[in-house]
């Protein structure tokens, strides 16, 4: 007679996995809506810093089990911080996220709400179920979001439309989220996953050091002016045209053959 499965509650509240060279991140507190806790946002730093360590992964998808992607921290477990200074102290699971190295994928395959937006929004990719609700709610309750929630609405959808959702507190759909370009691609339900998989592959499939150098100059991108930007592309690309995984690619391009890019 084979074992009972184990309730989903009782299994780990996020899990990470690695497929092929994609590491997939995934919160599984289903029956709470994937609301995350202190221990989900130690797993996440270690998720984090094992990807950040490991050659073998080389992208990262960041999902959800059930109806949610997550709900944000779990409000039952505020009043556990002792003062104002030990929540503003807490380990902060975006700013985690944020220290990814690796290019990273949203697949909200639900309600993306509060801190659970707000990790979407560090990814680099996000893509959405046509279930997904994306929503801001934190005024609702007497407080704003803290995890970059303002600054990234703002840069990712422009200002009136981040002040829609941070001064209501009301979901968007995911058409509507595509419309504003919070956003970049609306599946059904039962293809997220395998589109996430499938992006971050191709993605994975890249030279791994140029990849990683997009990311960190996208991000400058928003923070300097544009000749700095620029300038500061200009010195990324040549730190990429020195590895050997460039010489690998022209080597590739000449020969007319598939590259194999090493990490080097």
């Amino acid at each position: 007679m084979s074992a009972p499965a184990t309730p989903p509650e009782a299994e780990a509240p996020l899990t990470f996995e690695i497929e092929g060279q994609v590491g997939i991140i995934t919160f599984n507190r289903p029956g709470k809506l994937n609301a995350m806790t202190p221990e989900m946002a130690e797993l996440l730093v270690a998720a984090v810093e094992r990807c950040n360590e490991s050659d073998e992964v080389r992208a990262v998808v960041l999902t959800g089990t059930g109806k949610a992607f997550c709900a944000g921290s779990d409000i039952s477990l505020l009043e556990t911080y002792a003062t104002a200074w030990d929540f503003r102290n807490r380990t902060e699971y975006c700013d985690a996220l944020r220290g990814l190295r690796k290019p990273s994928i949203a697949a909200i395959n639900g309600y993306a709400f509060g801190g659970g937006l707000e990790m979407a929004l560090s990814c680099d990719i996000r893509i959405a179920a046509a279930t997904a609700r994306l929503a801001a709610p934190e005024i609702k309750l007497g407080w704003i979001g803290g995890g970059g929630m303002t600054a990234l609405l703002t840069h990712s959808i422009g200002p009136s439309n981040a002040a829609m959702m941070v001064m209501t507190g009301d979901p968007v759909s995911a058409d509507l989220a595509l419309a504003w370009g919070l956003v970049g691609e609306v599946h059904p339900a039962d293809a997220l996953r395998f589109r996430a998989i499938e992006v971050a592959a191709t993605i994975a499939s890249r030279a791994p050091i140029a990849a990683e150098t997009a990311k960190s100059n996208l991000a400058a991108a928003l923070n300097m002016p544009l000749e700095q930007a620029i300038a500061y592309e200009r010195d990324l690309q040549t730190v990429c045209f020195a590895t050997e995984d460039a010489l690998e690619g022209r080597a590739a391009f000449a020969g007319k053959r598939a590259p194999v890019f090493r990490r080097r």
